[in-house]
């Protein structure tokens, strides 16, 4: 018996539980290799397996010594568990260096696979497509782009594989897992910088400044027709408009008719608001910057997310991301110069104020949406009505979609912020974002400088991504004292990455590094008093101070939970003493703002 057949035999025992499939043949099935040289271990396998670690880069030096003038394997970081994170080149006459990669006249594209290292069909379509142009099948494609490759991400989490890892997923029969060694999802470490690997793409952007980054993933939710679907945050909810714009209109039209001449359908990026029930109609899903295309968006770096179906069988999924990455191609190659005057527009985009959250809205729009019928019953396992997909197609003509267009929080944005300098390692995260920064001399001090006091907060009961996150509303505070800020870091938002430095730094924002966690230590009181020292200088301090005294009066007479507790009244009078900690509480970012 065939290790194909074999493959295929244990993959329908695995899926058994799956909805029924739909019968699928595409054009693109053509680009399989039956036997070669590079042949992928995806291919040998019929479609149905995904080469490990060590298979996979031993594949990449294939890939390297079958033709060393277009192809170089370079390490760009290493994983907690030690393994090497490697990226592919691929580019003409071993113009390998990123200055010349910047000077070719070529766009770069970076393309990212494994960051859920279950989620692995792009490291197949592209190994597929690499051998494409090795084996001169596709002499076109580096004649238009320059490509980085990046096969595995999540190395740690590749190698955690098993048949198991993802019970609604088709393939491949075994797959890897979706966090790293430290179970963190890197898909959400876009601002807070937790991980080797996320830690590692920041670079190469920085280093190499790709014109695009694709990040290809496999969805979870609901059974439709689509195989391949993919988007960025829609230019009515982006901070780079001129961006989103472009991709709608110039790229999105020569992906989709690629993948459809090939037999795929491709979709749109939304998800479902009630799993149970998809016609009370889709999530219009607008990323914040913890995930690639929120950050992409944020930064001004054109991005795209890919979510292939995961109830398609892996061979389907692949080619489809052959096909779409060949379409990507076609259009960055075609539209370089619209998405570059797009991305250059952005950078001198200087917000004076920010929306930095948003919630669904609860008028929807209605698109077309090609479903798949299903009925409802009752579980007795679940005790709730529960959903059956029946494998048949539906089109739906009207579907709501229900976008993230209303705006929860806005900030405004200051003219600078002022980073203290014990939170240095913060500073090293705004670097590698590739925000510009500046220490000031010594000598330096500015007056009318504003701080942010935390008026109310709440920890999270459990921890998120390996931190305890943080919600707080702020009392803003205008120091009149000069303050001295030698050795302290000034960040301007005149700069290209003007919104996310706001996101990054503005503690209001839900993924800044306060709402992350960085500076739990102005939550906690170091310094304490005896009451039989408060009481006498309390005393005497009323006794100065008829204006005090009043207003401790008042609060006795107007709130009856102070007047009866002993703590919070000898508390309120001991925030009036000059012994009280000065920064507890006190956000200890500060902020300038224009005119002041």
């Amino acid at each position: 018996m065939s290790l194909g057949i074999v493959l295929l035999s244990a993959t329908l025992n695995l899926n058994s539980h799956l909805p029924p499939l739909q019968l699928w043949q595409g054009q693109s099935e053509a680009l399989m290799q039956q036997e070669g040289p590079l042949t992928t271990d995806f291919e040998l396998s019929g479609g149905l397996e995904s080469p490990n670690y060590e298979q996979t880069n031993a594949f990449l030096k294939r890939l390297v010594a079958s033709n060393p003038t277009q192809f170089q394997s370079v390490k760009i970081g290493v994983s907690d568990q030690g393994r090497d994170i490697n990226m592919l080149l691929a580019v003409e006459d071993s113009q390998f260096s990123p200055a010349m990669m910047k000077n070719n006249n070529k766009p770069t594209l970076l393309i990212q696979a494994g960051i859920h290292a279950g989620e692995i069909d792009g490291k197949d379509a592209m190994f597929m497509l690499l051998r494409d142009i090795a084996t001169g099948k596709r002499r076109d494609i580096l004649s238009k782009v320059n490509i980085l490759f990046i096969p595995i991400l999540n190395v740690d989490g590749h190698e955690r594989s098993s048949e198991f890892n993802r019970i609604n997923q088709r393939g491949p029969v075994t797959m890897g897992f979706r966090t790293n060694a430290k179970n963190l999802n890197l898909n959400r470490d876009y601002t807070k910088l937790d991980t080797p690997g996320v830690r590692s793409v920041l670079k190469v952007i920085n280093d190499y400044a790709p014109a695009l980054y694709v990040d290809v993933h496999v969805t979870d939710g609901a059974d439709y027709q689509y195989d391949v679907t993919y988007g960025f945050n829609p230019s009515f909810a982006s901070e780079s408009p001129a961006i989103s714009k472009v991709l709608e209109e110039q790229f999105t039209p020569i992906i989709d008719t690629k993948l459809a001449k090939s037999g795929h359908i491709p979709g749109p990026l939304v998800f479902v608001m009630d799993k149970r029930d998809l016609e009370k109609g889709l999530a219009g899903w607008v990323a914040s910057p913890r995930f690639s295309n929120g950050w992409g968006d944020i930064k001004g770096l054109p991005t795209i997310l890919v979510e292939n179906h995961s109830l398609k069988p892996y061979k389907q999924r692949v080619l489809g991301t052959y096909v779409f990455i060949d379409g990507v191609i076609d259009a960055l190659a075609q539209q370089h110069k619209a998405l570059h005057s797009a991305v250059e527009a952005e950078k001198q985009s200087h917000p004076k104020e920010l929306v930095v959250s948003r919630s669904y809205s609860q008028q929807p729009d209605y698109i077309p949406f090609k479903g798949i019928k299903y009925k409802s019953f009752e579980s007795a396992l679940s005790g709730h009505k529960e959903v059956k997909y029946l494998g048949e197609p539906i089109n739906y003509e009207k579907l709501p979609v229900f976008w993230q267009k209303d705006v929860k929080t806005i900030v405004q944005v200051p003219e600078a912020f002022y980073i203290p300098p014990q939170y240095a390692y913060l500073v090293d995260k705004l670097k590698l974002h590739g925000v510009e920064v500046e220490v000031l001399p010594a000598g330096t001090s500015l007056v009318g400088l504003t701080q942010l006091t935390v008026d109310d907060h709440s920890f999270a009961h459990t921890p998120f991504e390996g931190r305890f996150r943080v919600d707080a509303t702020f009392k803003s505070n205008l120091l009149n004292e000069e303050v001295s800020l030698s050795g302290w870091t000034k960040v301007s938002t005149k700069q290209a990455y003007s919104e996310l430095v706001t996101h990054l730094l503005h503690p209001v924002a839900p993924d800044s590094f306060f709402a992350w966690g960085d500076f739990h230590s102005i939550f906690q009181r170091t310094e304490y008093v005896e009451n039989y020292a408060l009481e006498p200088y309390a005393r005497k301090m009323l006794k100065e101070s008829p204006k005090l005294a009043l207003a401790f009066d008042k609060k006795i007479r107007e709130d009856k939970k102070f007047a009866k507790s002993d703590k919070q009244r000898l508390e309120w009078l001991y925030e009036k003493t000059p012994y009280y900690d000065k920064a507890y509480l006190k956000y200890p970012i500060l902020m300038s703002y224009t005119g002041q």
